[in-house]
């Protein structure tokens, strides 16, 4: 028969087990203590926006990349070409965004003209390829048709709006380009530079180096300068009566008139 001193070993090396070793394997079997999805869920520090209005496609990010506290280079350039008829924006480590790039070209190549299928495709891989779910980024993809936000968790997203932002800086530029998406006068270009204007000025990770490349209907992409100044949707508005504007014209024409005579 065991002691009653043994018995507490027993007792202490069970409860041991319980509490502590398994969810040690646990944490153990997916790697350093922190879960697959958990890794994906991080915010990257960078804002990069897309909006789509009256047949036009517009991305657009910023140039700045950070290390903890430090910018160690603010014009990056973050959108990119996909084949002839897609562009991209990424947010996340640079080699990792530019091989899910490779990937999903050569999927755009094995679909052409179906980036729906093509990257579903690559998120599948993405999510189940032992190397490729190590991968560490947020895509934005468009072409003339769609646009589509693509993560390593298998998420393919197509915006209700037209509208996908991602980076730390992307709950700014959404709901600024959402409030000006029904404005009159402010196209996709004059959105996208607004919103991540005000992006930038809100977020600390976020600069106004932007890159831009735009579809239009015709599915033509262009590059084009994002960091030109914003023209202003103005509109002409007046007070008063007929007779009291005409009035203050004639007191401005007599002014003048005795200003010339003296």
């Amino acid at each position: 028969m065991l002691s009653r001193a043994s018995k507490q070993g027993v007792a202490l090396l069970t409860s041991s087990w319980r509490e502590v070793s398994i969810p040690s394997l646990i944490s153990s079997a997916h790697g350093v203590g922190r879960s697959f999805a958990s890794s994906h869920a991080d915010v990257h520090s960078t804002t990069v926006l897309c909006v789509r209005k009256d047949g036009e496609v517009v991305l657009v990010a910023d140039g700045q990349v950070t290390m903890g506290g430090t910018v160690v280079k603010p014009n990056v350039k973050k959108t990119r070409k996909i084949g002839e008829q897609a562009v991209g924006g990424f947010a996340g480590a640079t080699a990792d965004a530019f091989t899910l790039f490779e990937r999903l070209e050569t999927k755009l190549e094995e679909h052409p003209g179906q980036l729906t299928r093509a990257a579903v495709e690559l998120a599948k891989m993405w999510r189940m390829d032992k190397y490729l779910r190590r991968l560490d980024a947020a895509l934005v993809v468009a072409d003339k048709q769609q646009s589509l936000q693509i993560t390593g968790n298998g998420d393919v997203l197509e915006p209700h709006d037209g509208i996908i932002a991602i980076g730390s800086g992307s709950p700014y530029a959404l709901a600024a380009a959402r409030a000006l998406i029904d404005i009159p006068g402010m196209d996709a270009r004059a959105i996208a530079q607004k919103a991540m204007s005000i992006a930038a000025d809100a977020c600390i990770y976020t600069n106004t180096n932007f890159t831009a490349l735009s579809i239009n209907g015709e599915g033509t992409i262009e590059d084009w300068d994002a960091k030109a100044a914003v023209v202003p949707c103005t509109t002409t508005t007046t007070t008063g009566t007929g007779a009291g504007r005409n009035g203050g014209g004639e007191k401005a024409s007599s002014a003048a008139s005795k200003a010339s005579k003296q």
